[in-house]
């Protein structure tokens, strides 16, 4: 599973597997997948953690939060399934972007996201 579709699959998790039942009857309108408040789930499970984790504005504490892999080779893996153009080795270019994109990637499959957690 793709690092991306991890993130996704923990902050959405009831909501992906709705989505995973049968397609209704033909003819029959399926319904819309409910919205997921990424910032309500995120700060529940922030709430639930022992560690302080400024998941706002961290990647690799957002990764930490979310139970997945927060290495530099992870972090990378990502970037490039999110089809970063820039410097691998500049990190902190890196990380910002990929918060960012990682927060509006969410944003465009289902989640509520506020603006200040995409900028």
């Amino acid at each position: 599973m793709s690092i991306f579709k991890s993130i996704l699959s923990k902050i959405f998790g009831e909501r992906d597997a709705v989505a995973g039942t049968p397609a209704p009857a033909s003819g029959a309108k399926a319904a819309p997948l409910p919205q997921v408040d990424v910032e309500v789930v995120l700060m529940k499970m922030a709430a639930a953690s022992k560690q302080k984790l400024d998941w706002r504005r961290s990647i690799v504490d957002l990764l930490k939060l979310l139970g997945l892999d927060s290495t530099q080779d992870s972090r990378r893996e990502l970037a490039k399934e999110l089809r970063y153009h820039g410097d691998m080795a500049d990190l902190t270019t890196l990380n910002l972007w990929l918060h960012r994109q990682v927060m509006t990637k969410l944003a465009e499959n289902g989640g509520r996201v506020p603006n200040s957690l995409r900028a």
